[in-house]
């Protein structure tokens, strides 16, 4: 999964270098482009959390807000097709005040106030989470280089799986 997501760094880098020499001119962007595309948006934190650790994952979960394009950088070119190789990648809404979601505490809310607990403030923000709800490694927060994304995830990814092996062999 390493080298497909590095493979992906280049293909992000383009995109990035649009969005930034684009923001003063007018583009006109294709069909693909305009129409954002979404992860799986879960019911209930602990049920995705639990199914993931069981894989040996954490649950990854993407805090997005409609319309940015550098959470659908993240999604298109990062979790979608890292979904597609098994990582459990879910994604929740900053504005969302409508859908119901479960929290780590059994309590059920929505996805605005779940995030406000987690004082995310800026999307796109990855979080690595334990079947606890614990941060299995640092939150990945905004695109701060394009060029070294894939590499940032994936250091991220192996920090997250590592400490929840770990936990495990001290569950055991």
């Amino acid at each position: 999964m390493k080298q497909a997501l590095l493979r992906r760094d280049f293909s992000a880098a383009l995109a990035g270098l649009a969005l930034h020499f684009g923001a003063g001119m007018s583009i006109t962007l294709s069909p693909a482009w305009a129409q954002e595309t979404t992860l799986p948006i879960p019911d209930s934190l602990p049920d995705v959390a639990a199914a993931a650790a069981r894989q040996g994952e954490p649950l990854v979960l993407l805090i997005s807000l409609r319309g940015c394009p550098y959470c659908e950088l993240v999604r298109r070119n990062y979790l979608l097709p890292a979904r597609a190789d098994g990582l459990p990648a879910w994604q929740i809404n900053m504005q969302d005040k409508q859908r119901p979601l479960v929290d780590f505490d059994g309590q059920t809310s929505h996805a605005a106030e779940q995030i406000a607990r987690c004082k995310v403030r800026l999307a796109p923000t990855l979080l690595f989470l334990s079947p606890q709800g614990l941060p299995l490694a640092e939150r990945l927060v905004g695109i701060a280089s394009v060029d070294f994304y894939g590499a940032y995830l994936e250091q991220r990814l192996a920090t997250s799986r590592q400490t929840l092996k770990a936990s495990r062999s001290q569950g055991s």
